[in-house]
């Protein structure tokens, strides 16, 4: 079964970027240790397909997969050159597109969207080749940080349940290791980005799929 997040689309528009400019170094990082240039990357959770372009001006080959009918429209009319699906971050619906296994799954500021981050883990994890890596970010929930937004007066505004389709799970580094874990990834790495240690804006972890 789809998550049921996948129904709902975001409006994308050319002018909001996908990925925040504080998640591209680490981000680079993280993929060029160990990766070949020019290797096959899934961008699971497109958005406008911003990411997407930007790895494949890099030189590597991108797929980009999203639930969002606006997000897909918007990244085929801004990036023909970069192939573009709408389907959820679910195993059954990526099976369905009958994609080769991939080289890197991305997969940037999507799991705190879904309400079964199981599926999109395993479909991450399914999607991979043997030895293929998995990154992903999402926004960072530690005891320092939950006190310092607590202590400020902010905790209900970050926490807001009144933004549609908003975030509807905050993860810290032990439950997104947890996930990543149970989904069958080995040799998890993590990574702060934004503000300084311990307040980090996200975080990213990469893994490998034995």
């Amino acid at each position: 079964m789809a998550d049921p997040i996948s129904h709902f689309d975001y409006r994308w528009s050319e002018e909001i970027p996908h990925t925040l400019a504080y998640l591209i170094r680490p981000l680079l990082s993280l993929l060029q240790e160990g990766t070949a240039p020019g290797c096959r990357i899934l961008d699971l959770g497109c958005g406008n397909g911003a990411l997407s372009a930007h790895l494949s001006r890099l030189g590597y080959q991108v797929v980009g997969v999203d639930p969002s009918v606006s997000g897909i429209a918007v990244a085929r009319r801004s990036f023909p050159a970069v192939a573009f699906h709408q389907a959820p971050a679910a195993p059954d619906a990526l099976q369905a597109l009958e994609l080769p296994p991939f080289d890197v799954v991305i997969s940037t500021e999507v799991v705190e969207h879904c309400y079964a981050p199981r599926q999109w883990a395993t479909a991450a994890f399914g999607s991979l080749r043997t030895g293929g890596r998995f990154i992903c970010s999402t926004p960072y929930h530690g005891y320092w940080k939950n006190l310092a937004l607590a202590l400020s007066g902010k905790l209900d505004g970050h926490f807001t349940a009144l933004w549609d389709g908003g975030h509807i799970k905050f993860f810290s580094r032990p439950t997104l290791t947890e996930l990543l874990s149970e989904a069958g990834f080995v040799d998890l790495k993590f990574m702060g980005a934004g503000r300084c240690p311990w307040f980090w804006k996200s975080m990213l972890m990469a893994g490998r799929r034995p």
